[in-house]
């Protein structure tokens, strides 16, 4: 059954550590499977990667069927409703209008010793993006990863994505056309990961490889890293509602819901200081979850990770907010602003009753990839800046080395090396 805490209750304290550590306890030890994969791609090339997705997505091909074809690629879209293809140009040109913003300036300057300082940025020149195709398809990923990226002007952008069956939905490969994307290949898992990260006969290697996957795709992620760069090491989603009881029950129950039913390990929690608000809320779930068509997972999802959490005051869930660090956090509140100051850690913020987690995931802007598992704490969602990388400049004259040369071979001979000592005393 879904957790009830109460922040007044004698122990809270220490139900509410067992409950943060419930999800590490379930994890898959998936580590060393992944470490075999990614070792028969680095032997075998497109043999492994076709063996691997014979095996796991139960379609046959060759090195020649491995990438999607412009033609898939334009008769997918046509297969699209007018609707569905308007509304994903809708999504893109705010996404796209959202992360233009984000472009950094490079700067160049003198300082006060006539030293020429500064930075530059310049674009990754590959990368691959990772779009999940198994227990549900998502063009909305597309188009929050591939646009910040061609925002950034990376020069060589690859998708990949499984087809389980060979079925894939057309809405994803329409998403793909619709953000410029090209090189698109039909694998998914950690075989693809390790694709990307190597390369194979078929598949060029890229330089960071960005999107959230299941656990194999997440470790491989992890394990790949430092051949290439990666965005995260994203886990299943979470939601995290703050609610008083002038909110609709209905609609933080399907706020709830909405990410409850990504996977049987998503976790969603309420936050309130009305019981009773509480108590409908949690009945109407259970009206919501016989509607749902992937109804077995939000249950699951729900019974063994969600959470209603009383506090005596919403002023104090900040603290507990912040103890958390979740992906996605709605403040469904009059003033979101008062609680928002006080939220240190968290993925993504919706302001308001009229702010559903959902609009973040389609059509508000910012890419809908985010730190889960409180690593908010430490990082960011995915933006222009994952596919940037900031180079310093450094420049001095005849003049200006000697204001600060003397105190630099100085350091140098203080941490015995004579090189790096000498290399200044000869300017000097």
């Amino acid at each position: 059954m879904v957790t009830k805490l109460d922040n007044s209750e004698k122990g809270f304290q220490e139900k509410f550590h067992t409950f943060l550590n419930l999800r590490q306890t379930s994890e898959q030890d998936v580590t060393e499977v992944a470490r075999k994969i990614i070792a028969q791609v680095r032997t075998e090339g497109d043999k492994a990667v076709i063996a691997l997705t014979e095996r796991f997505d139960r379609i046959r091909l060759s090195s020649g069927e491995l990438r999607i074809s412009k033609a898939e690629i334009t008769k997918a879209r046509k297969a699209c409703s007018k609707a569905v293809v308007s509304a994903l140009e809708h999504a893109a040109k705010r996404i796209r209008s959202y992360h233009k913003k984000q472009l950094p300036k490079d700067l160049r300057y003198k300082d006060a010793q006539g030293i020429t300082l500064g930075w530059r940025w310049n674009a990754i020149d590959a990368v691959g993006l990772y779009v999940p195709g198994g227990t549900a398809s998502y063009p909305s990923s597309v188009l929050v990863n591939a646009i910040p990226a061609q925002v950034a002007a990376v020069k060589r952008l690859v998708m990949v994505v499984p087809t389980p069956d060979g079925k894939i939905n057309p809405a994803v490969l329409a998403a793909a056309d619709i953000a410029g994307v090209e090189e698109i290949y039909r694998i998914g898992g950690a075989q693809a990961v390790a694709a990307l990260a190597y390369g194979t006969q078929t598949i060029a290697p890229v330089d960071k490889i960005v999107g959230p996957g299941n656990a194999y795709v997440a470790e491989a992620k992890r394990q790949v890293f430092g051949k290439v760069g990666i965005d995260m090491i994203a886990g299943p989603s979470e939601i995290l509602i703050v609610a008083d009881n002038k909110n609709k029950p209905e609609w933080i129950a399907a706020d709830l819901m909405s990410q409850a039913e990504h996977d049987v390990l998503s976790q969603s929690i309420l936050i309130t200081d009305d019981k009773q608000f509480a108590a409908e809320v949690e009945k109407t779930i259970e009206h919501i979850l016989h509607t749902l068509p992937r109804h077995e997972i939000s249950r699951t999802s729900w019974n063994n990770y969600g959470a209603i959490i009383i506090v005596k005051k919403l002023q104090e869930a900040p603290e507990i907010i912040n103890r958390i660090a979740p992906e996605h956090l709605e403040l469904a509140v009059a003033s979101p602003d008062t609680l928002t100051k006080h939220v240190r850690h968290a993925g993504a913020i919706f302001l308001g009753r009229y702010t559903p987690e959902a609009i973040g995931d389609y059509i508000a802007g910012p890419s809908h990839v985010l730190p889960t598992f409180a690593t908010a704490r430490f990082s960011s969602g995915l933006s222009v800046y994952d596919f940037l990388k900031r180079t310093s400049l450094i420049g001095c004259d005849a003049t200006s080395v000697r204001k600060i040369g003397r105190d630099a071979a100085l350091l140098a001979k203080t941490e015995g090396l004579a090189a790096h000592e000498l290399s200044l005393t000869l300017r000097l």
